[in-house]
């Protein structure tokens, strides 16, 4: 069984990669809050 267009079509599909995208965006966020940050400011000592 392949996959259609129209199948992908389904709004679950949003969902999905919405919530994927939340994610990588929160990851994103707390690794430069963590590590970028402390990094400069210890740097700027």
């Amino acid at each position: 069984m392949a996959l259609t267009r129209t199948d992908l079509e389904h709004p679950a599909w949003l969902t999905a990669a919405s919530t994927v995208a939340g994610y990588l965006v929160i990851l994103a966020v707390l690794t430069v809050a963590l590590f970028v940050v402390p990094w400069l400011v210890f740097g700027a000592l």
